[in-house]
């Protein structure tokens, strides 16, 4: 009960966050900022959101590939805008596992499998990526604040060997052979047998990984190019290798599953880590909320069209 009640609050921490933020800076000082932005620069981050996200959708898309999993690249696109809106709202964007119910529908055998792993392995690599981003840029920080660079590392190269382990049925299978057994129902288990029989067919070989790190890191870059032109657009002066030193650890604490999409702490760690630059709060702020807009409301709207399209076809077949 303890468990499921804190489930509840820790997300509502980062909002109270946020309106402690905009309290403080004051929103006419943040309203004002934003009616002033480089329109130019704003469309440059909006021809980079196109960019980022076929960029992310290949990502993917690549993997479903392997997986044998026969799906256009534009219904592939589709899904990852879809996937984007119930990422948006749900802490820490789980709710983009919404992708392999979708690509259920583009598999053979009709379950859902598949669909677990790709989205699995493309977090694990998503996460992969931006604690390498935050190791490889650290030095930016040595004079000015103390990293636990070393801890970093160890979680990177611990994380890789999860992988590696992870990537294997039969040790997966030794692992969670105990879960099995006592958690699992007899109703429910062949139905659990077939589905991790399923998550682990036409896995990538350890060949494809590394470009699949690659396109990972391509992805956050671009993600943190469209921040660094609304920061340009607001008038922040700031050489873009900082914005790469200061961005992954931003994402880092956004991923905590204590707001909505990182909501109020991507903000906190973001005002502190440009201050020690001297940018203003209302400006790093400002940044924020246009980059929520272009970057998450704005595809998330886009995601509740696609999703209610599909609703209405279903209903007419």
């Amino acid at each position: 009960m303890m468990l499921k009640h804190w489930k509840k609050i820790l997300p509502i921490i980062g909002i109270i966050l946020f309106i402690y933020i905009i309290v403080k800076i004051d929103i006419r000082n943040i309203i004002k900022e934003i009616a002033i932005a480089n329109i130019f620069f704003i469309f440059l981050a909006f021809i980079f959101l196109f960019i980022m996200m076929a960029v992310q959708t290949y990502k993917w898309y690549f993997i479903a590939r392997i997986q044998k999993i026969n799906i256009p690249f534009r219904k592939a696109f589709e899904i990852n805008i879809i996937g984007n809106f119930y990422s948006f709202v749900t802490p820490s964007k789980a709710g983009g596992i919404i992708r392999a119910e979708y690509l259920r529908e583009h598999t053979e055998s009709k379950n859902i499998g598949k669909g677990l792993f790709n989205f699995t392995i493309d977090k694990i690599f998503d996460l992969l990526s931006v604690i390498f981003l935050v190791i490889l840029f650290s030095f930016v920080f040595k004079d000015t604040l103390d990293l636990p660079v070393v801890f970093f590392i160890s979680i990177f190269l611990l994380s890789v060997l999860a992988t590696l382990i992870f990537l294997k049925k039969e040790r997966t299978k030794f692992l969670l052979g105990f879960v099995y057994r006592k958690l699992v129902s007899n109703k429910y288990r062949d139905q659990a047998k077939m589905t991790f029989d399923n998550f682990y067919e036409n896995v990538p070989r350890k060949r494809y990984l590394a470009f699949l790190f690659v396109l990972s890191v391509i992805s956050w870059t671009l993600i943190y190019i469209i921040f660094y032109f609304i920061g340009l657009s607001l008038g922040i002066q700031l050489s873009f290798i900082y914005y790469l030193a200061i961005l992954p650890i931003g994402t880092l604490i956004a991923m905590l599953p204590i707001s909505i999409s990182g909501l109020g702490t991507r903000e906190l760690a973001l005002i502190s880590l440009f201050g020690l630059f001297n940018v203003e709060a209302t400006k790093v702020f400002s940044m924020s909320i246009i980059n929520i807009v272009i970057v998450g409301i704005i595809p998330a709207i886009i995601g509740i069209f696609l999703i209610l399209r599909k609703q209405k076809s279903e209903r007419l077949n």
